[in-house]
């Protein structure tokens, strides 16, 4: 009887957390475009209506995480869940376990004293609503999240008393000053959470366990890592992200990928090559909005690797092409990570977008002209041009077809902000997915914003924490040491970018995206006072192409690993396929670091 309640009472616990992120994502898509509606008959607006929009977007992000935790799929540097119980008791994944649990419980008290001192100083942010009700999604969300920890890591007993012993110990430690002085404790805790990590500790975790040593070693109240992910998570642009994600999964779930791989190939499968060229345009469209490459490789790779063998293209060459292309598009609008940047370095998320297009089109170029190449070296047979099949998958896609002209006109068009198009883009796709195409049906919707929230929530958390942590390193002088020593060390701006595109190729091997922009941004653009005469949205375009090739980049890029998932293939094949595009992703690399113009040619055209 007291199971049968105990599952109950979960399955109403999992009840309400979906509904709260399905009723978040309507507020932060229906607000948006009421203000376009309201602007445009002349009426008065949503009071408060992009504020609310922004703390829409912290819920989601807790909420998601949450999710994304009860579902075992928070990032991490493995592929083996860390939370469910393992058959044989593995002392690695014990101490990930044990850690994650501390570390989630200290956030909770940080944030939970956050919100304490918000409700003693209480701050409107819209007519009846206080800061501190829509700051408490941060403590309840951790609570959950550390709820979710300790039910799953182990059904047994003993293990569970353990844990909770091993953290009652950890805050009478805590609550002393014995060890807070005490730097051989303070690196060695830094060397457990790091080596956990080898175990499945989830990345946010990592970089917010690092934040809570950093800050308590430091006497400073811990509840300024969640100041700090507060601060970054309701930024203005931020909403865009979980706003162009969720359009992206819409179209990823229904039919359109199929749709415009046909027009695709009835346009361009008369060229050699034609086949790839056109997964080299679809990959980027894909990834341009969903802003990662894990949702194109996993969710486009099981229909376009099939299509590719079957035309007669070597395996090595159809597993490289899509390896590659699961981060093609990281540089157009509206990419995720760009706008991630402009948060981050307080750069124009405008400047960034044009700026990042040229050097985009030019490595899908040159990826296509490889690929064209291949068409010839392996003989594959080509479709004869057809105008009249051309325009009729036209009229059969065309509402799909013109859905980047949509995103470009929102964008530099001038009549709406970034948040508001992207909330158009997601309305717009969603009418046209279940109304005109009917590909999906309602009752399929709800389970697709769940499945967003769960990525979104993972990414999110991630730039919360890391801001965090990015706080503590601005605050101990980190950027003015770094600084000094390029100054004594460096006078050449094209050894500091030849040293900036290595340390960046590491970084975005060993890292998730997100997290090394906002861990790494704020120690490179302080640098630019040394190099004047690099550009903000050149030294951008830098950064995000450097981490784009990173994905590709051996032993640990993330598109091998991904890849060798999704496709079931070990890890040296997937090496020895994707080693060509490396390649020539590097030399296109290495002429956007050295060539200016490739990035900034079009913004200054333009200004």
């Amino acid at each position: 009887m007291a199971r049968l309640k105990q599952n109950h009472f979960v399955e109403r616990l999992k009840w309400g957390e979906d509904t709260l992120a399905i009723a978040a994502f309507a507020i932060l898509t229906f607000f948006p475009t009421m203000e376009i509606l309201t602007r445009l008959i002349g009426r008065p607006g949503i009071p408060a209506s992009p504020v609310l929009v922004q703390h829409m977007t912290l819920w989601i992000g807790f909420i998601g995480a949450v999710l994304a935790t009860r579902q075992n799929k928070l990032l991490s540097l493995t592929r083996k869940p860390l939370f469910q119980q393992d058959e044989i008791f593995h002392p690695g994944r014990w101490l990930a376990k044990n850690i994650s649990f501390i570390v989630i419980l200290a956030l909770f008290w940080g944030s939970l004293n956050l919100v304490m001192v918000e409700y003693q100083y209480p701050t409107y942010i819209a007519p009846g609503i206080l800061r501190w009700v829509a700051q408490s999604i941060m403590p309840l969300g951790f609570l959950l999240i550390a709820a979710q920890i300790f039910l799953k890591s182990s059904k047994n007993h003993l293990l569970r008393a353990t844990m909770l012993m091993i953290t009652i110990f950890i805050i009478i430690i805590s609550l002393t000053d014995a060890f807070q002085d005490n730097g051989l404790f303070l690196w060695g805790s830094v060397g457990l959470i790091l080596f956990s990590m080898i175990f499945g500790t989830p990345i946010f975790i990592g970089l917010g366990g690092l934040a809570v040593l950093f800050f308590w070693s430091d006497y400073t109240p811990i509840s300024a890592i969640s100041a700090e992910t507060y601060r970054i998570v309701v930024s203005p642009s931020l909403p865009t992200i979980p706003l162009f994600t969720l359009a992206g999964y819409i179209l990823a779930e229904s039919r359109a990928s199929e749709r415009m791989l046909q027009l695709f190939r009835t346009a361009f499968g008369w060229m050699p090559g034609g086949t790839p060229v056109i997964i080299v345009l679809l990959c980027g469209f894909f990834t341009a909005l969903t802003g990662g490459s894990g949702v194109t490789i996993l969710a486009l790779g099981g229909l376009l690797f099939p299509l590719l063998r079957k035309e007669g293209y070597s395996e090595q060459f159809s597993l490289g092409l899509i390896t590659l292309a699961g981060s093609l598009g990281l540089l157009f609008p509206p990419s995720l990570p760009l706008i991630i940047y402009g948060v981050t370095a307080h750069v124009s998320i405008k400047d960034l977008f044009i700026g990042g297009l040229v050097p985009g089109i030019i490595l899908s170029v040159v990826v296509a002209g490889y690929s064209i190449f291949q068409g010839y070296a392996q003989h594959v047979e080509r479709q004869p041009f057809n105008l009249k099949q051309i325009w009729a998958e036209l009229k059969n896609s065309y509402w799909e077809a013109i859905i980047p002209l949509l995103i470009l006109f929102g964008v530099f068009g001038g009549y709406t902000t970034l948040v508001e198009t992207a909330a158009v883009t997601v309305i717009y796709i969603f009418i046209v997915e279940v109304f005109v195409y009917k590909d999906l049906q309602m009752k399929e919707i709800p389970r697709i914003i769940i499945d967003c929230s769960t990525l979104i929530g993972g990414v999110l958390i991630i730039l919360g924490v890391a801001m965090g942590l990015t706080s503590y390193i601005v605050d101990a002088q980190i950027p003015i040491l770094l600084m000094e020593w390029v100054q004594q060390t460096i006078t050449s701006k094209y050894v500091f970018l030849l040293l900036l595109n290595i340390f960046l190729l590491v970084v975005g091997c060993l890292m998730d995206i997100f997290s090394a922009i906002i861990i790494v941004v704020p120690l490179i653009t302080p640098l630019l006072i040394l190099f004047p005469d690099i550009h903000p949205v050149h030294l951008a375009v830098i950064f995000i192409a450097n981490l784009e090739l990173g994905y590709l980049t051996p032993p640990v890029g993330m598109n091998l690993f991904l890849s060798a998932y999704r496709f079931d293939k070990d890890m040296p094949v997937v090496y020895k396929a994707t080693l060509p595009f490396f390649l020539l992703s590097l030399i296109v690399v290495l002429a956007i670091t050295y060539i200016p113009i490739m990035s900034l040619g079009l913004l200054r055209l333009l200004q």
